[in-house]
């Protein structure tokens, strides 16, 4: 599938949350509302001056799409520029695949489009803070690490990722 067909066939994040009526859907909307942005990163994200389409492949159980898909959200109710479309892994992993590591799709995928549906860059599962933890060994730094980023604390971490690739 064409990645404009595969964007236009997605949902809002809106519809995404509303997929579950219960526990999902109040776990995402209470990480969404509570994220706070620096304001020096809000200030980058108002600055975003040109079309951005973020193809995010995501599944509403997954707890790592509930902490980082309100990323995503939070910017675009910052900045207009900022498009989102939200697609489930479930039979999407042939497209999806191609912009992973290793042999499985993991989730979320966000990949960043231009105006042209031109690829800029790829997030992929969660925040190179975590992974520079989870790498280093150290178990009990990982378990506070894993269960601050479960409460949606490393948000700003995902964010800094994400600007990194529109910057």
């Amino acid at each position: 599938m064409e990645v404009i067909d595969l964007y236009n066939s997605g949902i809002s994040f809106d519809k995404f949350v509303d997929n579950d009526g219960d526990t999902y859907k109040d776990k995402t909307l209470e990480i969404l509302n509570s994220i706070e942005f620096e304001d020096k990163l809000i200030k980058q994200i108002k600055e975003i001056d040109k079309k951005v389409n973020v193809l995010v492949c995501a599944e509403i159980w997954c707890p790592d799409c509930m902490i980082n898909v309100p990323v995503i959200q939070k910017m675009k109710q910052l900045n207009k520029n900022i498009k989102l479309s939200i697609v489930e892994k479930d039979g999407n992993e042939a497209f999806f695949i191609e912009h992973s590591y290793g042999e499985n799709v993991k989730i979320p995928t966000f990949i960043f489009y231009n105006e042209k549906f031109e690829k800029l860059g790829v997030f992929i599962e969660y925040p190179k803070k975590i992974k520079d933890i989870v790498a280093n060994g150290n178990q009990p730094n990982i378990i506070v690490a894993k269960r601050k980023y479960r409460k949606g604390e490393y948000a700003q971490e995902t964010l800094k990722d994400i600007l990194q690739i529109l910057s």
